[in-house]
């Protein structure tokens, strides 16, 4: 194994550890602040217990992840320093600005979530509701920011290059470049399909064992789809205009996506193996002329292929086109059980059909579904990542160019994936320890024992049993 493939596969692996816990701490609060803000606008004295503790049970979960995510954040920080220090160099003082302020929101989610988790007994309600809305935004913000430096690598801009040397630098033109809409708008919606339905799924798997804490896991499932089933039908739309940007600015991308391997009117192509030596298509599907009705509304538009550019500037075209295809495969199947799903309650308000939760097939449909948020998400940033290739910076600087020189790079690889192992492990066990592992006290989940009291008389939160 070169260097140069060592130091890209510890970053590949570190990105698609750190991005897990970058989408739920994105998803789990808007689930958190919902639970909550339905408890709230019960009356008084009738509000049901199992939304709040929900809304405690999610803050827990959202406090995990965001935990173990900044341990590897930082990590990711550490690498893009040591591992490219070239890159560093050039964008350092281009794209500092999203970094900078992706840092603001970090700490500020970090301080409010210390609010939401702490201040059940110390704030008001609404300012504790207040708090959580808080921490939904700036996880939100976080994310964003950092797709946004993504996007500048993707569609540099903000700068010049004269003599080998970055200067004219626009902070806030290289922030807001040509791909930081469609980049920020489609992995946002990404971060709210994978975690609702992975969510819906775990709620979904409860009620098919047959629980006995049917209430708690039936108003978790409402929820997690709530936030899951809009996401996952306007996902298809946003990801038709990042497909309309990448056409524009990274065609060479379009190109290894869509498998169109010479240049021409494009087809559609499903399943099969490009033959990126020969430009050739194995066993696959392909309808002509699809691909350039869809970017030029006319069937003949040529598109460039492969074929337009050198050997060398050319990305891996067998795992971009099959990371794509998984990519929309997964996106396509939560698609439809979205739509399913609509239909299906919309039946039910006119009194046809039974309610969701006591559907088994629907609830086996959302248990094979849970995953496929997660799935279609590493397979995209594959496809983002890898289909720059073989540029860091599309046009500027070779990801080759910008590797230390550092000799022995495997050694921190194989380091970093057990690093990264063990904080797998860790995850797991905490998730079942503090929230998937439901007691039992008095018939219902730990902290629901009986009728939820009256807030005190400040209006703070009663404490729960958390025995």
């Amino acid at each position: 194994m070169t260097d140069l493939f060592a130091a890209r596969s510890q970053m590949a692996v570190s990105l698609a550890f750190h991005i897990i816990f970058a989408v739920v701490g994105i998803g789990m609060p808007a689930l958190m602040v919902i639970a909550e803000w339905r408890w709230l606008r019960q009356p008084a004295g009738r509000r049901d217990p199992v939304l709040l503790e929900l809304a405690k049970r999610w803050a827990k979960g959202t406090a995990i992840m965001f935990a173990v995510g900044a341990v590897s954040g930082t990590v990711l920080s550490f690498e893009l320093g040591l591992l490219w220090p070239v890159f560093m160099e050039h964008a350092g003082g281009v794209i500092g600005m999203p970094f900078s302020l992706e840092g603001l929101a970090f700490f500020t989610e970090a301080i409010f979530l210390g609010i939401y988790l702490y201040a059940w007994k110390r704030i008001s309600p609404t300012a504790h509701l207040a708090a959580g809305i808080v921490v939904a935004v700036s996880g939100a913000l976080s994310g964003a920011f950092v797709v946004c430096a993504n996007a500048w690598m993707n569609a540099p801009a903000g700068f010049r290059v004269v003599d080998g040397q970055v200067t004219d630098v626009n902070p806030v033109a290289a922030m807001f470049n040509p791909a930081a809409a469609t980049e920020v708008l489609h992995m946002t919606i990404a971060a709210f399909v994978a975690t609702g339905f992975a969510v819906a799924g775990v709620h979904a798997f409860a009620l098919l064992r047959g629980t006995p804490h049917r209430a708690f896991h039936r108003a978790a499932l409402q929820i997690a789809l709530i936030v899951g089933v809009p996401a996952a039908l306007l996902q298809p739309l946003s990801g038709d205009l990042s497909a309309r940007h990448v056409a524009t600015q990274q065609p060479m991308k379009l190109a290894a996506m869509e498998g169109h391997l010479k240049t021409g009117p494009a087809a559609l192509v499903i399943g099969g193996w490009p033959d990126a030596d020969r430009l050739e298509h194995v066993g696959a599907i392909e309808i002509p002329g699809a691909i350039s009705l869809l970017l030029h509304g006319d069937r003949t538009a040529v598109v460039q292929g492969l074929d337009a550019v050198p050997v060398s500037d050319r990305p891996p075209v067998v795992v971009v086109h099959l990371a794509f295809q998984i990519m929309i495969a997964c996106g396509t199947a939560l698609a439809l059980l979205a739509l399913y799903t609509l239909v299906r309650q919309w039946r039910r308000v006119r009194g046809i059909g039974s309610p969701l939760p006591d559907d088994r097939r629907f609830l086996k449909a959302v248990v094979l579904a849970a995953p496929l948020g997660f799935i279609a998400l590493e397979a995209g940033w594959t496809v983002t990542e890898v289909g720059r290739q073989p540029w860091i910076v599309q046009g500027v600087l070779r990801t080759a160019d910008a590797l230390t020189p550092m000799p022995g790079l495997m050694v921190p690889f194989i380091g970093f994936t057990l690093l990264y192992l063990g904080l797998a492990v860790a995850v797991v066990f905490l998730l079942r320890r503090q929230i998937l592992k439901t007691g039992v006290h008095g018939g219902l989940p730990i902290g629901l024992t009986g009728e939820m009291p009256l807030p005190t008389a400040t209006g703070s939160y009663p404490v729960f049993d958390e025995a």
